[in-house]
């Protein structure tokens, strides 16, 4: 009852609110905004109810980068508008005195209350709004766009009457045309938009979504200058009566005034006949009016849709309705070798398949279109390599040497023995263990006292003469085994710890008989670098 409200947004309440969508579609209006009105507010009440309702308020649809909102879905919970105090849909009358704020209702009001929840969890959604963008023309939120012949040439209204549209790229019908750019007799252009709704082969580019027409200024033009521009009509009313022959309406508003100020004079509210049930009698029903029609039952080829309707009362004499309550009726899509596959995104790659080192992933995607169009050749899956630190590699030694000679002549001394590296330890793998190893080795006792001593050195010495002359004669008897000087020792196998050096005597002349036996090469031996590491 404000002076300051204006009603711009006007529709049908949907009643009675309990039929399902497949009956009776959610009531709609179209309206406009503009860059100096762009915050929408709605309310629509809940009946009966004591002062519950539904809305938004201050909806901004002007977009940050100055541009319009493509679309708004909102979910609405039941608020109070802080005017009667009652706690059930069908409570009396109870103003509240004095008035109260608007407030959204909770699961916590009251217990009578069809939202109580003696747990306080959310309160029931009991509406959802949806508001998209059909068209787009003039100006930005903010700012003025550029000059239409900078964006697009001249294009001959002759060369847009044949569709040339792929049968790949559906879209939705076209926006009314917008206001001509020039306000003079100038010439100007004049645009309308469609929305691409689905491009089901990516590789076959989809025509523009905005066309372009060339017009001039009101008044300019052969066309007449008072046409109205008029929306769609509205679903129509109900029956105005329950059996029997009555009547219903529908209404539309004007969209856009003529240019030259007159007042429109298209009708916009129209009024037929309608027949609810033919005979009335005591075993007649009364029944809902048909719903819209369902999604063909197939995505290409021939399919079915159906449509339904309610039974609002039973016959009054008890008996079974006998009207239909279901109707169906054939639908033709799209030829099906038309539609190719239909394939979802990739999913994420995979997690390596191994730990460390070089392994393989994966990645896949589903097969969307149905199995019935024909086989699909496109890959379902792709796998490709993949590098994680590299694996540890323990280290590896050889087996063990023989043990050398004794270091000593005579006493106690060691012997030791070795091992070599083959592969040093890499990317934090195990360590090398030890690769020598010594023993103690004991030979005769070593004789004491000076004389004694030196009766074993002469001994010894008159020992290796005489082997001397011995090797000398059998040399000059058999001169067939002579062996080459001991090489030099080679060096040591470790630089500290203990190692081994090698020295060898090479035979010179073998002998052709058999009975030198002991003429061969021979090797020795000895201790190297034994001092700790």
């Amino acid at each position: 009852q404000s002076d300051e409200v204006l009603t711009v947004i006007k529709a049908k309440a949907q009643w009675p609110a309990w039929q399902p969508l497949n009956v009776r579609a959610a009531p709609s209006a179209e309206f406009s905004v503009d860059r100096h009105r762009h915050l929408m507010s709605f309310l629509t009440m809940l009946g009966p109810s004591p002062d519950w309702n539904v809305g938004l308020s201050a909806e901004e649809l002007c977009t940050k980068d100055c541009g319009w909102v493509q679309k708004v879905v909102q979910d609405l919970i039941p608020w109070d508008a802080g005017t009667d105090s009652g706690v059930t849909y069908e409570s009396p009358n109870k103003p509240t005195v004095p008035q109260e704020k608007i407030r959204p209702l909770t699961s916590l009001d009251h217990p009578q209350s069809p939202f109580y929840d003696p747990e306080g969890g959310s309160i029931k959604l009991v509406a959802r709004v949806v508001i998209e963008r059909i068209a787009r023309k003039g100006e930005q939120c903010n700012i003025v766009p550029d000059n239409i012949d900078d964006i697009v040439a001249d294009l001959a209204p002759e060369e847009k009457e044949e569709d040339d549209t792929p049968e790949t790229c559906i879209y939705s019908n076209w926006s009314p045309w917008s206001a001509c750019s020039s306000s003079t007799c100038e010439k100007g252009k004049r645009m309308r938009q469609r929305m691409l709704k689905a491009q089901l082969d990516l590789s076959v580019p989809c025509p523009d979504t905005q066309d372009f027409q060339p017009c001039m200024g009101p008044g300019c033009s052969d066309e007449d200058g008072s046409t109205c521009m008029m929306s769609d009509w509205i679903t129509w009313s109900p029956c105005s009566v329950s059996c029997g022959m009555g009547t219903r309406s529908r209404e539309r508003y004007v969209k856009q005034f003529p240019e030259d100020g007159s007042m429109c004079k298209v009708p916009t509210e129209e009024t037929e006949k309608c027949v609810v049930n033919e005979e009335c009698s005591p075993s007649s029903c009364l029944v809902t009016e048909w719903g819209e029609w369902d999604e063909c039952s197939a995505s290409c080829g021939l399919g079915t849709k159906r449509r339904h309707r309610m039974i609002k009362m039973s016959p009054a004499d008890g008996s079974m309705c006998k009207a239909e309550t279901t109707e169906a009726e054939k639908c033709m899509m799209p030829e099906c070798h038309t539609i190719p596959c239909l394939l979802s995104p990739w999913s994420e790659w995979s997690d390596c398949s191994v730990t460390c080192g070089k392994g393989m992933r994966t990645r896949q995607r589903m097969l969307k279109s149905a199995a019935e169009l024909g086989d699909c050749n496109e890959e379902l899956e792709q796998v490709e390599k993949c590098m994680l630190p590299e694996c540890p590699i323990d280290c590896e030694l050889t087996e063990w040497s023989q043990w050398s000679e004794c270091n000593t002549s005579c006493g106690k001394g060691h012997m030791i023995r070795t091992r070599m590296i083959k592969i040093e330890p890499q990317f934090g793998g195990m360590a090398c263990p030890e690769t020598v190893q010594r023993t103690k080795c004991r030979v005769r006792k070593c004789l004491r006292g000076p004389g004694l001593e030196k009766r074993r050195w002469k001994e010894a010495r008159e020992k290796r003469r005489s082997e001397q002359a011995r090797k000398h004669a059998d040399g000059e008897q058999y001169p067939v085994c002579r062996l080459k000087p001991w090489t030099a020792w080679t060096e040591c196998s470790a630089l500290c710890g203990g190692g081994i050096q090698e020295r060898y005597m090479m035979v010179k002349k073998r002998a052709k008989t058999t009975q030198f036996t002991s003429c061969k090469d021979k090797k020795e031996l000895r201790a190297c670098n034994v001092h700790p590491c």
